[in-house]
């Protein structure tokens, strides 16, 4: 990881200070920010999510579903966690917390934000960290692009119907249209963009300049974030100032739902002795989240100022020391999980 990324929490804190202070000192050039809108979309935003997404998205390579068939067990384990657990078990434990444990603590008009943020950042599976999540536990590398590849696919179609029917279970109103719009803007857009960027590097340097453009890309891609993060706090500072256990109350749902989904693809890869290599990974993607994706959606949907926003920069705040966590118990757990498994090659 570079350095941004292996600090990316001291980062996020540093932006809650300076977004906080920002918003406190000149509240009218946020304002101003805030207003410069066309088609309900912020443009200021949108330039910032592009910024982030694209260069993540150039790291993925479509041709490799073609091995879906070589990783069937370990994909088809990580597809179930990713679309048929995680948002649903978020769903549950943001009504549990937020409704009903916290709903004490939490101002009552945001309730409903906050659980609409934590649904929108657990329907969006991972792209770019599992792949420094996989390295980490010496992961199978053409299983992580398969099952990234594939999860971008699913994304696509999946992402606006999934939301949009927790939303509704959860009596929260949809705006459908903007929903789809965000989906347009911040998914099949930019990841139009970054595969017509991605061959043309490949035809015109080969993996090398490839490399390089991805390498030089990634920096600006968390600047991007961090900028957007101090926009998102210069509007929540004095939410957070009145009431700064809102953070601490919006991670538990998340930090459960982090080890719950990692531990029960890690389990069912043991259970159909799938190797290790690819048990890793399949426990990390199934687990982490496409925050940037998140970010922009809880926006665009909800607004800056909105509990949804919020919740899903949450989610980037513990976002790299939950994963490494993780990381450390499937790579300490090796030995437990090779106990009496059949010796195969990644399956």
């Amino acid at each position: 990881m570079n350095i941004f990324e292996r600090y990316l929490t001291i980062w996020v804190f540093i932006c809650i200070i300076v977004g906080i202070a920002l918003g406190s000192f000149f509240p009218s050039i946020f304002h101003q920010l805030a207003e410069m809108e066309i088609a309900q979309v912020n443009m200021p935003v949108a330039i910032l999510i592009w910024l982030m997404i694209i260069p993540m998205l150039l790291k993925i390579d479509f041709g490799a579903i073609s091995q879906v068939k070589k990783h069937w067990k370990g994909v088809g384990i990580t597809l179930f966690i990713n679309w048929a657990v995680k948002p649903f078990s978020m769903a549950l434990l943001g009504w549990i917390f937020i409704h009903h444990v916290f709903a004490d603590w939490l101002p009552a008009e945001q309730l409903d934000s906050y659980l609409a943020g934590l649904i929108i950042l657990a329907a969006a599976p991972c792209t770019a960290m599992v792949f420094v999540w996989s390295h980490l536990t010496k992961g199978e590398p053409h299983f992580t692009l398969t099952q990234v590849a594939l999860n971008d696919t699913i994304m696509i179609f999946a992402f606006a119907p999934i939301v949009g029917m927790l939303l509704g279970l959860s009596a929260i109103s949809i705006p459908w249209d903007t929903l789809f719009l965000s989906v347009l803007l911040y998914l099949v857009i930019p990841l139009v963009l970054s595969q017509l960027l991605r061959k043309w590097l490949l035809n015109k340097g080969k993996q090398s300049l490839l490399e390089s453009v991805q390498n030089k890309l990634g920096g600006v891609s968390i600047v991007a974030l961090l900028v957007t993060l101090i926009l998102l706090f210069g509007f929540q500072g004095e939410q957070i100032i009145n009431q700064p256990m809102i953070i601490l109350m919006l991670s538990v749902p998340i930090l459960i739902q982090v080890y719950f989904n990692s531990g029960l693809a890690y389990w069912l890869n043991r259970q159909l002795k799938v190797a290790h290599n690819v048990a890793g990974p399949s426990a990390l993607i199934g687990a982490s989240n496409f925050f940037e994706l998140a970010v922009a959606t809880a926006i665009v949907l909800f607004g800056f100022e909105s509990g949804a926003a919020l919740a899903t920069v949450v989610g980037v705040l513990i976002e790299v020391p939950v994963m490494l966590s993780v990381v450390k118990i499937v790579n300490n757990s090796r030995s437990w999980y090779e106990y009496n498994l059949q010796p195969k090659s990644c399956s």
